[in-house]
Order: C-alpha cells, then sequence, then structure tokens
C-alpha cells in the first residue's frame, strides 16, 4: 500500500470482520501511508465507531485515533505529516 491516504470502507461488516480488515491495512501500510480513514457509517457504523477506539487506542503503529470530517468517519494516524 503505497498512498500517503487509504479509504476503507468498512459498511456492512461485523466487528470481527472489520478488525480484520483494518488489521490487513495496518500491516500493508507502507512508509509513505499516512491517514487509514476508516468509513464505518454514522447510524448502524457506531458500534464499528467504538470498537476502533477501544481496539487501537494502544496499538503501537496508530500514533492516534481522530474523527473524520463526519461523524461516520474515524481517522487512524499511523505517521504524522509534520514533525
Amino acid at each position: 500500500m503505497s498512498e500517503a491516504f487509504v479509504k476503507i470502507d468498512l459498511h456492512g461488516l461485523q466487528q470481527e470482520e472489520a478488525i480484520k480488515v483494518i488489521d490487513k491495512a495496518i500491516a500493508a501500510a507502507g512508509a509513505t501511508t499516512y491517514h487509514l480513514q476508516l468509513i464505518h457509517g454514522y447510524n448502524r457504523g457506531t458500534s464499528l465507531r467504538s470498537m476502533i477506539y477501544d481496539w487501537y487506542k494502544y496499538d503501537p503503529k496508530v500514533k492516534r485515533i481522530m474523527p473524520g470530517d463526519n461523524p461516520g468517519i474515524t481517522v487512524l494516524v499511523l505517521k504524522e505529516l509534520y514533525r
């Protein structure tokens, strides 16, 4: 994965399935990948949003977790743009 900002659509996935997809994306993230934008949706995606915060807050590859442009998106920051 060589893109700086990667979008991953998690609509319709169960938590276990979403974890597998996110873990695979984190493992495949290259040196130039800064953010994983996780699109989980708002109404039925709130359980995924909660899981993302709880599951990845202590992941050593995730620098921080932040909300996206709308409530249906969560961003995992793997590398800061500026130091």
